[in-house]
């Protein structure tokens, strides 16, 4: 077997008791989980005690988890087996610090990988850390804010018209992607302006590469323009998203969340629902401005492109 370790952590402005006992609550679980969320209406069920649940659906696969020792506000320890898509084990820990009047919450997996998939422990440990950040944030904002602005509709395939866009091409840390979005989308506004340029549609983000192992991304922000320009300065760039036939899902909520969509999205490819086209990036539009209304009522249309 393959050992992996993670660990992520957050700071919520609860009190360790209440937020002890909503982690200790599987039923709370379907509200913030970051692998429950791909598949709503995923099978549950629940031990009458409380000690364990288990779940079997067509994208999250099957399995369970089961409370094996606990100290109440402090910590809680769990088994976890996956039945499907593959067989494994781990140890999975919440460790729950008092700071002040808020918590410090920390969650921690041992994971097993069958032997065959040593090559993959590496990207297994970034994409649950991946995994632990989003649902750590769904976590906070259940705490924070009674509810984790973070809706998922999937709209099905339909075909996408194709367009014309100018932009910024940007490469960094998936961490510091907000930060340098916002930072691009001053600039390709400000040009636009300057250019007294109209853009023909809304602002979107095409994603060129994401490696969950170095933790990078390559992406394009932009916005789609009836034709591009016959010069650009250096720092921007234009290109064409063709006519596509592309699997969709709405997602209604906070920025902060996004995530959710593309995760979501990305198990339907891998449990082989969805069929990817690899010539096509995948591409996410805006459909609202987050300066006009409320982060729980932002809507974003992430778009796969896929094969007929």
């Amino acid at each position: 077997m393959s050992n992996f370790e993670v660990e992520r952590s957050t700071l919520i402005g609860i009190p360790v008791e209440q937020v002890y006992a909503t982690v200790r609550d599987f039923k709370t679980w379907p509200t913030w989980s970051p692998w429950l969320c791909a598949e709503p209406d995923c099978a549950l069920d629940f031990a009458p005690d409380g000690s364990q649940y288990s779940w079997k659906g067509d994208i999250v696969g099957s399995g369970e988890m089961k409370v094996t020792a606990e100290r109440e506000n402090e910590f809680i320890e769990y088994d976890l087996t996956f039945h499907s898509p593959w067989k494994s084990t781990a140890k999975v820990r919440f460790v729950f610090g008092r700071e002040g009047d808020r918590t410090r919450t920390t969650w921690l997996m041992d994971g097993k990988l069958p032997f065959y998939m040593f090559l993959f422990k590496g990207m297994m440990a970034a994409a649950i850390g991946l995994d632990y950040k989003r649902g750590l944030a769904m976590l906070k904002d259940l705490m924070q804010k009674g509810e984790v602005p973070s809706k998922l509709e999937f709209l099905g395939q339909s075909k996408f018209p194709g367009l014309s866009y100018v932009g910024v091409k940007t490469t960094c840390r998936i961490a510091d992607v907000a930060e340098k979005m916002e930072a691009d989308m001053h600039r390709i506004i400000k040009w636009a302006q300057d250019q007294h340029i109209t853009p023909s549609g809304k602002a979107l983000s095409i994603y060129h590469k994401w490696s969950v192992t170095q933790g990078t991304t390559t992406y394009t922000l932009g916005f789609p323009v009836e034709k591009i320009p016959g010069w650009l300065p250096e720092d921007l760039v234009s290109g064409k998203i063709p006519s596509c036939d592309v699997e969709r899902i709405r997602h209604t909520g906070a920025y902060l969340h996004l995530g959710n969509a593309w995760s979501a999205g990305m198990a339907r490819i891998r449990a082989k629902v969805w069929k990817c086209s690899r010539g096509i990036h995948p591409f996410e539009i805006y459909e609202n401005d987050p300066a006009e209304v409320s982060e729980k009522e932002l809507v974003t249309m992430v778009h796969f492109p896929s094969k007929s």
